[in-house]
């Protein structure tokens, strides 16, 4: 039986995707769900994840990200985007859900709503995105673990100009701005420099300390 370590053993930043595999819809459904539901500080997901299906759009991203092949060839393309900045009316939103799903309010998380009020929206949006965009880390880590387990082929990329990419997908229109590209799909051996070089991690006595 395959384990997760095994897999996490399997996966690589792969180099370069067959564009001729398609990922099957439900394993981009299962990597997608499970970076939805990831953890994010206090809850309120303060980034988006948007699926670029579109070849052009796609096209004109990889012009701005050093060439990278895995861009357009990879079966998917995925953009994680990071609120620009938190603001009362986003942190109520997402407190106003959490109400309306348990279907109760609790005298403690509505204290905490108004401790996050009092402080979020006073900071710069500078500040703010910066820490909306560490959520969205957590949540390229995730993907790279779901794909991992469905054995997807992913490459997290910060090899970008994000103010190219949000020109392009519009996204100072919607209150975000990139943070990271995932490309998702099947890894093409033949040209790959990577696929048959051995992983390299410190070892975990010099990676794991006991306090």
């Amino acid at each position: 039986m395959t384990t997760l370590i095994d897999k996490l053993q399997w996966r690589y930043a792969t180099k370069k995707m067959n564009p001729a595999l398609p990922v099957p819809q439900d394993k981009l459904d299962r990597i997608l769900e499970a970076v939805r539901l990831t953890a994010t500080s206090s809850g309120l997901q303060p980034y988006e994840v948007l699926l670029v299906q579109d070849p052009a759009l796609r096209q004109r991203i990889r012009e701005h990200a050093w060439n990278q092949a895995q861009v357009t060839d990879a079966s998917h393309l995925l953009v994680f985007a990071a609120w620009d900045n938190y603001t009362a009316e986003r942190i109520n939103q997402m407190f106003d859900l959490t109400n309306d799903v348990r279907g109760f309010k609790n005298e403690g998380w509505e204290a905490y709503r108004q401790k996050l009020l009092s402080v979020y929206p006073q900071r710069s949006a500078e500040e703010n995105f910066q820490h909306a965009a560490r959520q969205a880390y957590i949540g390229l880590g995730t993907a790279l673990i779901a794909a991992a387990e469905e054995q997807v082929d992913a490459t997290p990329m910060e090899g970008f100009d994000p103010a190219k990419v949000d020109e392009i997908l519009d996204l100072k229109a919607r209150g975000l701005r990139s943070v990271l590209l995932l490309p998702l799909g099947y890894r093409q051996p033949d040209g790959d420099w990577l696929v048959n070089l051995k992983k390299v991690r410190r070892a975990k006595e010099q990676f794991v300390s006991t306090i």
